[in-house]
């Protein structure tokens, strides 16, 4: 009962703060997973990037939308210790408490009183209830989401409606869910051998995710470890035409028809703020 009251209050401070007559509804999608599984047995704890979430999060609710989380399971998300860091806030030690207090009060990553439902419950709502849909990086999408079906049955009625669609650093690499054997497809890349589907809804699509120069950068992070592909390779493979920046880990923002993509943790103020232009 007290995790349900508690779900209850949130769910009406998110409606409160949505109260304007032109408010949307966004649905931010999290992976649940804490880890990534690696080359070699290995693994990575992981999550979601805390200012990934928390900067676009903030913007919503400050600009009034309402705002409903869910992960694939229902599962409350887990935040990746890595991310708690001022650099990524510009330096700014008062920004990072804002944006953690914030992430606190949501109590997303509670186990006990977590607001997230589930993609299922989503589904059985209908998705007609939201306007847009962001789903932020770290590297817990490639563990589910990038073949999460019913994500991928979400992203492609939105797709279909045309409603906006971002996604920011590792979090374009869901997109694959919405290919027709998105697990196949998958299992494909890991061994080397993907083919592309040329009846994929993004083929052509303009697209931005953190870059293979990035990804090496950043490399001394997974301790010795490997990841099993990259997420720029991954989607040139599936069929985006990919937009990079010039400098690693500057903002870079792509805009194509529905989807809004960011390419880096730099890139997620971006992004929020071409979804909120969608939103007015």
């Amino acid at each position: 009962m007290k995790k349900l009251m508690h779900k209850l209050a949130i769910s009406l401070a998110l409606t409160l703060a949505a109260s304007t007559a032109q408010a949307g509804h966004v649905l931010v999608v999290l992976s649940d997973a804490d880890r990534l599984d690696l080359k070699d047995g290995k693994v990575f704890p992981t999550g979601f990037y805390l200012n990934e979430l928390m900067q676009p999060v903030k913007l919503l609710l400050d600009a009034g939308h309402e705002v409903t989380f869910a992960t694939p399971t229902g599962k409350a998300p887990t935040v990746d210790a890595n991310s708690i860091d001022a650099m990524y806030f510009g330096n700014d030690a008062a920004q990072l408490k804002a944006h953690q207090d914030l992430l606190d009060r949501l109590a997303l990553t509670s186990k006990e009183t977590s607001p997230v439902v589930s993609l299922a419950r989503v589904e059985q709502q209908g998705y007609g209830r939201f306007d847009a849909v962001y789903v932020p990086g770290g590297h817990a999408p490639m563990q589910d989401l990038l073949k999460s079906p019913a994500l991928g049955r979400l992203l492609a009625n939105f797709h279909g409606r045309n409603k906006p669609t971002a996604l920011v650093c590792h979090g374009p690499i869901a997109l694959l869910s919405t290919l027709p054997d998105a697990t196949g497809f998958v299992t494909a890349l890991e061994s080397g051998r993907a083919k592309r589907t040329p009846q994929w809804i993004y083929t052509g699509y303009r697209v931005t995710v953190i870059s293979n120069v990035e990804e090496e950068q950043a490399k001394a992070q997974l301790a010795g470890g490997e990841m099993k592909f990259y997420p720029q390779d991954a989607l040139q493979q599936a069929g985006v035409q990919y937009r990079s920046n010039v400098t690693p880990w500057t903002p870079n923002v792509v805009v194509d028809r529905e989807l809004i993509t960011g390419q880096n943790p730099a890139s997620a103020l971006g992004v929020a703020q071409e979804l909120l232009k969608r939103l007015k």
